[in-house]
This record gives C-alpha cells, sequence and structure tokens, in this order.
C-alpha cells in the first residue's frame, strides 16, 4: 500500500512528501541491514544516503515488477558490495590488518556488547568474498528467506543457497579454529 502512495505522490510532482515516506518506510531496516555488514556507523550512512542518491535518481523508472522495498533493497546491497570491493582493494594495497580494524570498530562501537564469540563471528563474516558475505548476513542477521535474496541479488535462488552454505561452512571452520571448538 506505501508503494502505490510514494509512486502516486512522486508522479503527481509531489516529490518531498514522497521522498519523506520513502525514508520513512526504509530507512530504518535499510541502515540496519547495511551496518551489519559493514559494521561501521558512518559508513552504513554514507551507504544508506548513496543508496536514496541512485533511488531517487531512478525512480521514474521502476517498473513495479517487484516492491519498492525489494528494490532498495537491491540498490541498498550493490552498494554495499561496491563499498567491500573497494576497501578490499585498499586494504590489499595498504597491507591493512582487516582483523584489528574489525576488532578495533567493534571495541569503539557503542551499540555493540558482544563477547570474544561475537567478535569472532564477525571476524569470520568479514573474511567472506563480498557477495557470500552479503548472502550470509541477509539470511542469518536478517532472516530472510532465499528466494528473496534471490530476488534481491537478481541471482537463482539455488546460488543464494549455495552462497549461504560456502559461507556458514567457512564460517563454522574459522569459528571452531578460533574459538577452539572440539567436534
Amino acid at each position: 500500500m506505501e508503494d502505490k502512495r510514494i509512486l502516486e505522490l512522486y508522479k503527481a510532482g509531489e516529490h518531498d512528501q514522497a521522498f519523506n515516506l520513502l525514508v520513512r518506510q526504509s530507512s530504518q531496516p535499510l541502515y540496519w541491514h547495511i551496518r551489519k555488514i559493514v559494521l561501521d556507523h558512518d559508513d552504513a550512512n554514507d551507504l544508506l544516503q548513496n543508496t536514496y542518491i541512485k533511488a531517487w535518481g531512478a525512480l521514474d523508472t521502476f517498473r513495479e515488477d517487484s516492491k519498492l522495498y525489494t528494490w532498495l533493497f537491491r540498490i541498498a546491497t550493490n552498494e554495499v558490495l561496491n563499498f567491500l570491493r573497494k576497501k578490499k582493494i585498499i586494504n590489499f594495497l595498504s597491507f591493512g590488518d582487516e582483523t584489528q580494524n574489525i576488532e578495533n570498530k567493534l571495541a569503539s562501537d557503542l551499540t555493540f556488547s558482544g563477547d570474544k564469540a561475537v567478535i569472532a563471528l564477525h571476524k569470520a563474516i568479514a573474511s567472506l568474498p563480498p557477495r557470500q558475505k552479503v548472502i550470509f548476513s541477509m539470511r542469518y542477521f536478517d532472516e530472510k528467506k532465499y528466494d528473496e535474496i534471490a530476488e534481491i541479488l537478481e541471482i537463482t535462488e539455488g546460488a543464494a543457497k549455495a552462497s549461504y552454505h560456502h559461507a556458514h561452512n567457512k564460517i563454522a571452520s574459522l569459528l571452531k579454529e578460533e574459538l577452539d571448538f572440539g567436534d
């Protein structure tokens, strides 16, 4: 229902109202989707703003073959994937220690109250390739179904399941090592 109202307002030239409704409806879930992957509040805010800028610039081309929220989620996810790829290149070129960076971000985050296991989980997630990281986060944290993940990422449901399975196995193996879990 909100999608229809947003699009009606937009088409009627009521852009401020349409934009405000769009942001009110989607900003919190989009922010937390992004934040769970990039960990940093400032990065998440920047990516959320980029998402809205791209979405708003392309809203007149929205085909309505999916929900507006799914479309926004797809744009946000693509922003995150691009950000992670750039970050990986920068870390490689600067010989950055991503593990230490994650620990520092989590330690300085006032909303984080995790223990050693949670830090180990985030370090393991950070070690995944970007697409696996996003798929794992969408399934594990956001509890999205495979068909939703597939629609957002424009992949098959089977590819979403396979990526999650590979990510899950890598994370389980890394956690076993990090936390010294036995069989």
